[in-house]
């Protein structure tokens, strides 16, 4: 069981409020927040040596009983608790490169499909596989709308957030971004502990984000769904959206991303003439690389 069980569950247990938990109430001075050992094992009515040894590393197995305690005990929400069961799965493994992958034909099909509508489809790494012209206009207008068909200078959505300023100034809320890609590279993470790839791009973006490496410490998960996002377009200004992701249910890995606006709204008509190429006809950044982990 790796060390990434025991870096989860304390930085849980240190965010929780001991006055919202059912414990008795006391007195007691704390040298730090959250809750102590004692505590969550009395919550999730296990033994304090057995919660310590969890957190340390050196217990070689939870029951899922155990683990549905634990999740209770930590209040942990649904994707925090799938990120747990995935931590106790973990074992000793050699890392290895997954093959780099391309979008196969019916995600491709979706994709030219959808229309005005700025559409994304990216892998496991948040790795751009492909766009449609508003997706890309909408998001990147400033790459090349060909890049993501190189496999080896796909955009990576983490590294445009966190490495390329132009990508970054235009989130109006850019931290809330920053903490729901970071929480599902870590969700990632404990589902492929043995994704070479997965390991360098964290590790990338750890030694030249201090950002990225402040939010990776914090252990936090997300499972990207569904929200609502403020962009600054450099086009059109601030752009109030819908995002929604879609899971393609042949690979779990390959998810598409698609904005959308309130009907007859100024959102509307601005993704209405991203797809138009006519109509586009606005001056943008001059086209660059983005930035590129290294393999």
């Amino acid at each position: 069981m790796s060390s990434e069980l025991g870096r989860f569950l304390s930085t849980r247990r240190a965010r929780l409020n001991p006055q919202e938990s059912d414990l008795p109430r006391g007195g007691h001075w704390r040298r730090v927040p959250g809750l102590r050992r004692e505590e969550v094992a009395e919550l999730a009515g296990i033994s304090t040596s057995y919660y310590t040894r969890l957190e340390r590393g050196s217990s070689s197995s939870a029951s899922p009983s155990v683990l549905d305690a634990l999740a209770r005990a930590l209040h942990l929400d649904d994707a925090e608790r799938a990120h747990l069961y995935d931590l106790t799965q973990l074992t000793a493994t050699e890392l290895h490169h997954p093959r780099r992958k391309n979008p196969g034909p019916s995600a491709a099909r979706l994709l030219a499909a959808i229309g005005s509508a700025p559409a994304i489809l990216m892998g496991r790494y948040t790795d751009i596989l492909g766009w449609n012209a508003a997706g890309h206009r909408l998001i990147a207008p400033h790459l090349d709308e060909a890049t993501p068909s190189d496999a080896r200078h796909r955009p990576v959505m983490a590294c445009l957030l966190f490495l390329d300023p132009l990508v970054r100034d235009m989130y109006e809320d850019w931290q809330q971004a920053a903490r729901i890609n970071v929480g599902y590279l870590r969700l990632t993470s404990g589902r492929h502990p043995d994704d070479a790839t997965l390991a360098s791009l964290i590790g990338e973006l750890s030694m030249h984000s201090p950002e990225f490496a402040r939010l990776w410490a914090a252990h936090d998960v997300h499972e990207c769904t569904l929200g609502d996002r403020t962009l600054l377009h450099p086009a059109f200004g601030a752009l109030h959206l819908h995002y929604q992701v879609w899971t393609q249910p042949d690979d779990p890995d390959l998810r598409l991303q698609i904005y959308t606006a309130e009907a007859d709204s100024t959102e509307s008509r601005a993704l209405a003439m991203l797809s138009n190429e006519k109509e586009f006809d606005v001056p943008l950044p001059h086209p660059t690389p983005s930035p590129q982990p290294t393999d």
